[in-house]
């Protein structure tokens, strides 16, 4: 069978309950619509309610100044060191192995630069509306 074909069986996998956990930070909004963010995980083996994907290794200059996440999404970093820098000044260092959650939507939002990197390749998965983000603040 090839992607093709129009007769795909489906498939049903259970998530598993977990107790295993992947660091995460995520971006959000505070009330004055300044942006914030807050360490915690996500946990493993949970589906999460995503439809597409893409990845990138290109930076364009306009990216590394202060903008809103385009939509809510999980940033999965899959090689360089980032800096984020939110509106009070505080910073945060994402590498592989955390994952970003991006739901600053409103606002100035956030900024980043490469640390000890010359390139930042990452993969964006979208989060679908309303869908729970599973996020857990530490």
């Amino acid at each position: 069978m090839n992607g093709q074909d129009k007769d795909h069986k489906k498939v049903s996998v259970k998530a598993e309950e977990t107790t295993e956990f992947i660091p995460a930070i995520r971006l959000i909004n505070k009330p004055d619509g300044s942006c914030a963010f807050e360490k915690g995980r996500i946990p493993t083996l949970k589906h999460m309610n995503t439809t597409t994907f893409w990845m990138s290794n290109k930076t364009e200059e306009w990216e590394k100044n202060a903008h809103p996440a385009p939509r809510r999404q999980y940033v999965i970093t899959i090689k360089g060191n980032i800096r984020f820098k939110v509106t009070d000044g505080s910073t945060f260092l994402i590498k592989p192995g955390t994952v970003l959650l991006a739901e600053d939507l409103k606002g100035k939002g956030h900024s980043w630069d490469m640390v000890k990197s010359k390139e930042w390749e990452r993969l964006y998965i979208p989060i679908a509306e309303d869908a729970d983000d599973l996020f857990i603040a530490d």
